[in-house]
């Protein structure tokens, strides 16, 4: 015969290698049934030399008769589930009924056991899925777990676990998840009895969040709250100034079920929009409490993904809420934030603003006279912004700034009245301004500048297809181009917002933009365009201001809906408290 039924020592270990893939896996399913039987205290402990030699797990949950110690590692058998209905509404984390067997089809397994009030407990031990031993013992109430000699039935799994350190690391971060969906459990992991990760018992996560990664970076979250019917959104976000180059510390959870969601992630990333740079990714602690008739959580056998019915109810609603909750707050960053880098990208429909800088040629300090060359195509481009800006009220989260002058051409120095000291971007702020407006405008809105003079641009034979391709597009936001013969076009008019250009190189940098390689991941196409438009129209660095023109910017920053970032996400302003200067100059 060419098909045949597997014997179930086989079937157990292919199912083993499902949900068990390393000893992460062993101390999260052993964890979630501890978390199940209403634990509100659970000890991890691992032990190891070279590799990771035993996981123990001990809980003061409900523990367990004789009669279901022995039936909890028969494949399937579960407490948690009675009929497919059931399926469509789970409230526990592990349901599958595959674990405990699993493991211990693939280990050595000792169980201890007593429930509440019973006068003696249970132990049982399984090997390789064999039953090797059931007797009476003495046990405090709750459970306990011992896992030794993991794949030592399965080589071929064994040899394909890491070192003891990456290992360990696993365990580590499956449990900084677990720790951040149930805060009000305390937790314990060892590591050779050396303590590596505790948490006690609370009702705020944040608490948990400075626990575990330390009281500097709970300073710097933001709270994000939102209700639907249907679900709530509550928890924890970093402000725009503490993003990260990997997405490590994004932490979702489901119905207290840590889980990775790329859905819950990108809605995340939508929420900071702007404010967030390219290829960063903020700090979070989210905690969704979703009804479980739309969540499954049977897509993946160790139950590390979810599938959510309305997901673009839930996208919206946690894109909204995170939002909201940035936008509620100063979050001017202050002086000696972290800075960082974004990487050199060639030009593109989202230029590195950092290139902005590389060619400019340093300009005097200080505050120069009207008369200074420059300042009436800057007098220009303020006076397009203010038509619009002067009509919205001052955003209360930004003090009102008194400017001192200028550094280099490049950022602006402003007073409070707090005494606090603030040096602002001029580029990244007009920026800013000029990206609110072109956003703002409905597309009945977005008028057009028709040209005296049409300018004629060549494009490469690639250039020019992708150029055709956005031209209706472009029109649609005051950009009109026609072609004018093989690979060339035609600009007839360009975006009211930018005004009467008094040269063609905003015009043809806006071009060299549109037809580059550097689109951002998971930018829309019209946000692509108007962050171009903003960055070109926008007061270079390197530009000259005068005392009033700086001033007319600061001021019209102050209108805008959210003043901290450009449209890349790099801060328009830093702040220097009066403590700040205090410290520099040792006053302290």
């Amino acid at each position: 015969m060419t098909i045949r039924i597997l014997d179930q020592a086989t079937v157990n270990q292919i199912a083993a290698g499902e949900v068990v893939e390393r000893p992460a896996s062993v101390v999260k399913e052993l964890v979630e049934n501890a978390i199940d039987a209403g634990a509100r205290s659970i000890r991890i402990e691992i032990t190891s030399n070279g590799e990771i030699k035993t996981i123990r797990v001990t809980d003061n949950g409900s523990g367990m008769a004789h009669a279901d110690a022995l039936l909890a590692f028969t494949p399937h058998a579960t407490s948690k589930i009675a009929t497919v209905d059931d399926l469509r509404h789970i409230h526990t984390l592990g349901f599958r009924g595959e674990a405990l067997a699993s493991i211990a089809a693939v280990s050595r397994v000792t169980l201890v056991t007593r429930q509440a009030g019973a006068a003696t407990g249970t132990k049982v031990v399984i090997e390789s899925g064999e039953l090797r031993e059931h007797s009476v013992t003495g046990t405090p109430e709750g459970t306990g777990i011992l896992v030794e000699d993991l794949f030592s039935n399965t080589p071929a799994r064994k040899k394909f676990q890491k070192n003891r350190n990456t290992e360990l690391a696993q365990i580590h971060a499956v449990m900084e998840g677990i720790c951040l969906a149930n805060p009000e459990i305390a937790f314990r992991l060892f590591h050779n009895q050396h303590e590596l990760l505790v948490t006690d018992r609370t009702a705020d996560i944040l608490d948990t969040i400075a626990r575990i990664f330390g009281s500097y970076v709970a300073r710097e979250l933001v709270p994000v709250n939102a209700s639907l019917p249907f679900m709530t959104v509550s928890g924890w976000i970093s402000r725009p100034s503490r993003v990260r180059k990997d997405n490590a510390r994004m932490f979702v959870s489901v119905n207290q079920r840590f889980v990775s969601s790329s859905l819950v992630n990108n809605a995340v990333r939508e929420g900071y929009g702007t404010l967030l740079a390219k290829d960063r990714f903020p700090v979070t602690f989210l905690r969704l409490a979703i009804n479980p008739e739309m969540v499954d959580v049977n897509v993946h056998p160790a139950k590390k993904l979810v599938r959510l019915a309305n997901e673009k109810e839930i996208a919206g609603a946690v894109r909204d809420a995170v939002k909201e909750g940035l936008l509620a707050h100063d979050l001017i960053p202050a002086a000696g934030a972290p800075p960082y880098r974004e990487k050199s990208l060639p030009a593109g429909p989202d230029p590195d603003p950092g290139s902005l800088y590389s060619d400019a040629a340093p300009a005097p300090s200080g505050v120069c006279e009207p008369n200074h060359a420059g300042t009436a195509t800057t007098d220009r481009q303020l006076r397009q912004t203010e038509l619009v800006t002067g009509t919205r009220p001052v955003n209360p989260l930004v003090p009102f700034m008194d400017v001192i002058g200028q550094i280099g051409g490049i950022y602006i120095i402003a007073s409070t009245r707090d005494g606090e000291l603030l040096l602002i971007d001029q580029h990244a702020a007009h920026e800013r301004i000029l990206y609110e407006i072109v956003t703002r405008r409905s597309e009945s809105e977005r008028t057009s500048q028709e040209l005296l003079v049409p300018i004629v641009v060549q494009r490469t034979p690639r250039e020019a297809v992708q150029l055709r391709e956005l031209v209706p597009r472009l029109a649609r936001e005051g950009l009109v181009l026609e072609e004018f013969g093989r690979n060339s076009f035609l600009v007839r008019g360009i975006p009211a917002a930018l005004g009467k250009p008094e040269e063609t190189t905003v015009i043809r940098d806006i071009i060299d933009d549109l037809v580059g390689e550097a689109w951002s991941r998971g930018t829309g196409e019209r946000e692509r365009i108007t962050r171009i438009i903003a960055c070109r129209g926008a007061i270079k660095a390197g530009t000259v201001c005068t005392a009033e023109q700086a001033q007319r910017l600061v001021s019209q920053l102050r209108l805008t809906e959210n003043p901290f970032t450009c449209p890349h996400g790099r801060p328009t302003m830093i702040r220097f408290t009066r403590a700040d200067l205090d410290g520099m100059f040792k006053r302290t």
